[in-house]
């Protein structure tokens, strides 16, 4: 291993990071005193600090395409800053369902979508996929408040489902297209039967190659991960379009096949 340059020793510490795909010597750091620092590795040296946030970033994604990069922060607001000038284009925050309160410091996380342009925007409470650089008409999707909390979702890596995982672990996967829900997978398809582990997933990770391939990182240590078996393919099928845009039927899927690792269980 070699280190190849050690900089912006804490406080505040550093609780994001993200290379810009166009140039790996610029990294934008989001710190814990909500500012997002733009430093230059080659030259090392800050560039710019981005202040647009009032808590501290929680996810950073640049655009390729847009020539952006998005920051989303615990204050469940999303910022847009033209990565030319570094200037803010646009911020929204977060619209959080009638009737849940979200944690004060509830984290938000950020993806593009493979098209460069779709946005998908992960809380506790919600997915949602916005249309980048302005964030205008954004599709959302809650959860059935019986699962709990969101812990952690990504896109596959053709970016046609979005993994979601919860509190109760189990697993959602929406189209994403239109944010249905087409497949859910309970706790009982991966996990012992032992109540006493009560393990759930923190983090959700998709196969880079396999679009129906995911992992999952457990409370416990474990990691599980999950494919559809064999002889149904894919991960059920899309149930018919909601006119109120809510969460739609869910299936059962006790028979997924998985692999699982208990390190430290």
């Amino acid at each position: 291993m070699q280190t190849m340059t050690t900089f912006m020793s804490p406080p505040p510490a550093a609780t994001f990071l993200a290379f810009h795909p166009q140039d790996n010597n610029i990294i934008a750091i989001g710190m814990e005193d909500s500012s997002i620092h733009i430093y230059n590795v080659r030259v090392d040296e800050i560039k710019t600090k981005l202040k647009g946030h009032h808590k501290r970033i929680t996810g950073l994604a640049f655009s390729n395409v847009l020539n952006v990069l998005v920051s989303s922060g615990a204050d469940s607001q999303l910022c847009v800053w033209n990565t030319n000038g570094w200037e803010k284009q646009t911020s929204k925050l977060l619209q959080i369902p009638a009737g849940r309160v979200a944690a004060p410091l509830a984290d938000t996380r950020v993806q593009f979508h493979q098209d460069q342009t779709h946005l998908l925007a992960v809380h506790e409470t919600q997915i949602a996929v916005y249309e980048a650089p302005k964030l205008e008409s954004p599709k959302q999707w809650f959860p059935p408040e019986t699962s709990g909390s969101i812990t952690h979702a990504t896109y596959s890596c053709d970016s046609q489902s979005i993994f979601v995982s919860f509190e109760d672990a189990s697993v959602g996967i929406l189209t994403s297209s239109t944010l249905r829900l087409r497949c859910r997978i309970t706790s009982t398809a991966y996990l012992p039967s032992n109540p006493n582990l009560r393990a759930h997933p923190l983090v959700i990770a998709a196969h880079p190659s396999e679009p129906d391939q995911f992992a999952l990182g457990l409370t416990d240590g474990g990691v599980c991960v999950l494919e559809p078996l064999e002889s149904e393919g894919k991960w059920g099928t899309s149930p018919p379009a909601l006119e109120n845009g809510g969460a739609g039927p869910s299936s059962t899927t006790p028979g997924a096949a998985s692999t699982t690792d208990q390190a430290q269980r």
